[in-house]
C-alpha cells in the first residue's frame, strides 16, 4: 500500500454542513482533526460522533487552508470524493482462468483492467474478494473496526482445489480464514462461481457442507454459473454451463436448500437467476429469497423486479392521453421473464411497448445479461428498426450514465440512432414512472448511480462520506 494521498472532493451535497461552510469541488482533504484518513472508512470513523471537525484542505493551486466544520453528531458532513480509497487499490494476486477482466479485449477504459481484491470495497459496496492478499495488519484492522459483513469468493473449500482454481497457494487457507471470521464473530457472504468439471459435483457438495459448518459466520452462499466471453485465452480449460449441467446443479442445490432449512433455519445457499433461465424452470417465490442477501450477485433480482412491478402497475392508467411507442432494451436471458410485464403495458390503450432482447455481439452469444450489453451491441440490435417515440435503456449498462463497457458513449448512440434514448434506473417503479412521464410529455433529471464493483465490470469505485 502506498501512503494516503489527499483525496479530491468531487461534490458538495446541497444544504449540508460542508455547503454552508463554502467547501468547493476540486479541493483536496488533507486531514480531519489532525488525522490523515487512508480511505473512506477512516474518514467516516473520524467524522462519526463529532460535532466539530477541524479540516485541512488543499486547493488546486497548492495552497492549504484550515476550516472548522460544525454539524450534528449523526449528520453527514456532505462531502463526496473521487475515490473511496485514498491510499490505492489492493489488487488481486490470483490467476483464475475464469476472471472476467482477463476475458476482455484491449483498448477499453483503464478502470476495467483493475483487478479489485480490496476488503474495503467489499465492506463498503459488496464486491467480492478472495482474502489471499491481506497481511496481518489488515486482518487486525478488519477485527478492530468490525468490518462486517465482507463478501468472499470461495469457489471451493478443499484446500488443494481452491489453490488450483486461484492459481495461488494462499488459496488453500480458506478454511482457516473462515474460522477466523467465526472466532471473531464477524460475517461473510460467500460466492461459488461454478465451473463444469472443475468445482462441481462432489466438490460442490463438499463446499456447501463446509460452508454450512461455519454458519452463522457464513451468512449466505450464492452459486453462480461461470461466464465466458470469446476473448478468453485459447489455452484455458473452461467449459460453458449447458442446460443439462444447469439442471444437475439446480437439483443438487435444491436438495441442500431443503436440508439447510431443516437444520439451520435458513436456506443459506441460493442459486443465481441464470440457473432457472438455463433450465426453463420457474423462478422461486419472493419468500424463498428471505431478505435477498445476495441480490447484488443476481440472486433473486428478477423475482424482486416482478414483485416491485406487481405493486407499481397499480398506478398504470387504462389509457394514455396520446399515443406512445417505446422500445425497452434488455439482454437475451430475461426476455421470457419480462413478457408478462410487457403484456401489462400493452393492455394500456395508446401504448406500444416493445421488448427488444439484444444479443451480445461484443462479448459473444454466451454472455446474455443486460448489464454487460455494450453500446455497439445496442446499435447492432436496433439497426434499421423504427424506434417510434424512443428507447429505454437500463441504467446498469452505463458508467455514470454516459459510457458503455466498450467505451461507446450514450451521446454517440443517440446520434447514431437519431431517436430519443432514455436511461432508466433498473427498478420496476422507475420503469413505470418513465412511461407515465413520457406519456404526459414530461422528463426527468436522472442522477445515475455511482459505479459499483459488484457489477460485472468491476469498476474502480467513486466514494462518498456515507459508508
Amino acid at each position: 500500500m502506498r501512503p494516503p494521498s489527499a483525496p479530491t472532493i468531487t461534490r458538495i451535497l446541497e444544504d449540508s454542513p460542508a455547503a454552508r461552510l463554502g467547501l468547493q469541488p476540486g479541493e483536496r482533504l488533507v486531514c480531519v482533526n489532525g488525522s490523515v484518513p487512508r480511505d473512506l472508512i477512516d474518514y467516516d470513523f473520524l467524522c462519526a460522533g463529532e460535532e466539530q471537525l477541524a479540516l485541512e484542505l488543499l486547493n488546486p493551486q497548492g495552497h492549504t487552508r484550515q476550516v472548522l466544520l460544525t454539524k450534528e453528531l449523526d449528520e453527514d458532513p456532505g462531502i463526496e470524493f473521487e475515490t473511496a480509497l485514498f491510499d490505492g487499490l489492493l489488487q488481486c494476486n490470483n490467476g483464475c482462468s475464469f476472471c472476467f477482466i482477463d476475458q476482455q479485449p484491449e483498448g477499453l477504459r483503464p478502470t476495467l483492467y483493475l483487478k479489485d481484491d480490496d476488503y474495503r470495497l467489499s465492506f463498503l459496496y459488496g464486491s467480492y474478494l478472495t482474502l489471499t492478499n491481506l497481511p496481518p495488519p489488515e486482518w487486525e484492522r478488519i477485527r478492530r473496526l468490525r468490518l462486517s459483513p465482507l463478501y468472499v469468493s470461495v469457489h471451493a473449500t478443499e484446500p488443494e482445489l481452491r489453490a488450483r482454481i486461484l492459481k495461488n497457494p494462499r488459496g488453500a487457507l480458506i478454511r482457516e480464514h473462515l474460522q477466523w471470521f467465526k472466532d471473531n464473530r464477524l460475517q461473510v457472504h460467500a460466492q461459488v462461481v461454478l465451473c463444469p468439471d472443475l468445482n462441481d459435483g462432489d466438490h460442490l457438495e463438499q463446499t456447501l457442507t463446509d460452508l454450512a459448518s461455519y454458519f452463522p459466520a457464513v451468512a449466505s452462499v450464492a452459486v453462480v454459473p461461470v461466464g465466458l466471453t470469446h476473448y478468453r485465452p485459447d489455452q484455458d480449460d473452461m467449459r460453458i454451463v449447458t442446460p443439462a449441467k444447469a439442471q444437475e446443479v439446480l437439483a443438487q442445490v435444491t436438495r441442500r436448500q431443503r436440508e439447510f432449512r431443516r437444520t439451520l433455519g435458513t436456506t443459506l445457499v441460493w442459486l443465481a437467476d441464470e440457473w432457472y433461465l438455463l433450465t426453463g424452470k420457474p423462478l422461486p417465490s419472493s419468500a424463498h429469497y428471505e431478505d435477498y442477501q445476495q441480490i447484488g450477485n443476481g440472486v433473486g433480482s428478477l423475482r424482486l423486479f416482478l414483485q416491485q412491478f406487481a405493486r407499481a402497475q397499480k398506478r398504470l392508467p387504462p389509457s394514455l392521453p396520446r399515443p406512445l411507442q417505446l422500445h425497452w432494451v434488455v439482454g437475451m436471458a430475461v426476455a421470457e421473464v419480462f413478457a408478462p410485464v410487457v403484456a401489462r403495458f400493452k393492455a394500456i390503450a395508446g401504448l406500444t411497448l416493445e421488448l427488444v432482447p439484444i444479443e451480445s455481439t461484443f462479448w459473444g452469444e454466451r454472455i446474455t445479461v443486460t448489464g454487460l450489453l455494450t453500446g455497439s451491441d445496442v446499435l447492432v440490435g436496433l439497426k434499421d428498426r423504427p424506434l417510434g417515440d424512443g428507447v429505454l435503456l437500463p441504467a446498469l449498462m452505463l458508467k455514470d450514465g454516459e459510457e458503455f463497457l466498450d467505451s461507446v458513449t450514450l451521446t454517440q448512440v443517440r446520434a447514431a440512432l437519431a431517436a430519443p434514448v432514455y436511461v432508466v434506473p433498473s427498478q420496476a417503479e422507475a420503469l413505470v414512472d418513465w412511461v407515465l412521464a413520457l406519456a404526459h410529455r414530461e422528463s426527468f433529471v436522472s442522477h445515475p448511480a455511482r459505479s459499483n464493483p459488484t457489477d460485472d465490470s468491476r469498476e474502480f469505485i467513486s466514494g462518498s462520506g456515507s459508508a
